[in-house]
């Protein structure tokens, strides 16, 4: 407990934390409104209340992934790592400590986020907007929660990995941003693409039609897209957690 009191209040002292998850809430509800203004004349074939409101997560997630490397990466870049170690020599509970002060701030910048887009979104269909307990509904709102914490401890997984946030954000950005949603849009790669963690978690969020619609692409459902994001993000925690163990601070 107190390993995990220490880095709670790294993370509330850090002055990233006062403006990414404030930045992932701002963009996550400000885009959201903007798509449902766009989608409110759409045809009914291309109209998806889901879409519109939650697409706006695919850039609000960037302020979230920048807060998640620096929570990790910042201590190998000032080199607090070294006193943080020394105080806490069992690298696995340090680790443990480390994510779940990450992930508590996660799950609260995407409650906030995912009702920010929720109200806004539906704010910008207007007459379209759908109810909180429509058919399905519930389940997308819940995929994108968790969504936005994968994403969180994945980019977490990254950083430790990698020891540093510049390297971090090197890999990350480019492949949220540039990367797969661009390279995924390219039907030749798509086939692989679309196994990248952002766009399988994507898949529950409607960024690519209706689940149950014709036009839907993807080689899994929702909940499959979240699993595979889930093993991702596995993965890159483990390899965090061996480069921990296996190289000096």
């Amino acid at each position: 407990m107190s390993a995990f009191a220490a880095e709670w209040l790294k993370i509330r002292t850090l002055r990233s934390t006062a403006w990414t998850p404030a930045l992932t809430v701002v963009a996550g509800g400000g885009l959201a409104y903007l798509v449902g203004l766009s989608m409110r004349r759409a045809e009914p074939e291309h109209f998806d209340a889901m879409f519109a409101t939650f697409y706006s997560l695919s850039l609000a997630q960037l302020a979230l992934v920048v807060f998640a490397v620096l929570a990790v990466g910042g201590e190998y870049g000032s080199g607090t790592i070294r006193p943080t170690l020394a105080a806490v020599p069992r690298r696995g509970r340090y680790y443990l400590a480390k994510l779940a002060a990450v992930a508590g701030c996660a799950a609260a910048v995407s409650v906030l986020t995912v009702a920010a887009a929720w109200v806004a979104g539906q704010a910008g269909l207007g007459p379209r907007h759908t109810a909180l307990t429509a058919g399905g509904v519930p389940g997308t709102v819940a995929a994108a929660l968790l969504y936005l914490v994968l994403i969180a401890l994945f980019a977490a997984g990254v950083a430790q990995l990698l020891r540093g946030s510049t390297a971090a954000l090197a890999v990350l950005l480019p492949l949220l941003f540039l990367g797969s949603q661009g390279l995924g849009n390219v039907p030749v790669l798509r086939k692989v693409t679309q196994f990248l963690p952002d766009q399988a978690g994507a898949a529950a969020l409607h960024f690519f039609g209706n689940p149950d619609g014709p036009g839907y692409d993807r080689a899994f459902g929702p909940w499959g897209g979240i699993a595979i994001m889930a093993l991702w993000t596995a993965a890159a925690l483990a390899g965090g957690y061996v480069t921990l163990r296996r190289r000096d601070a």
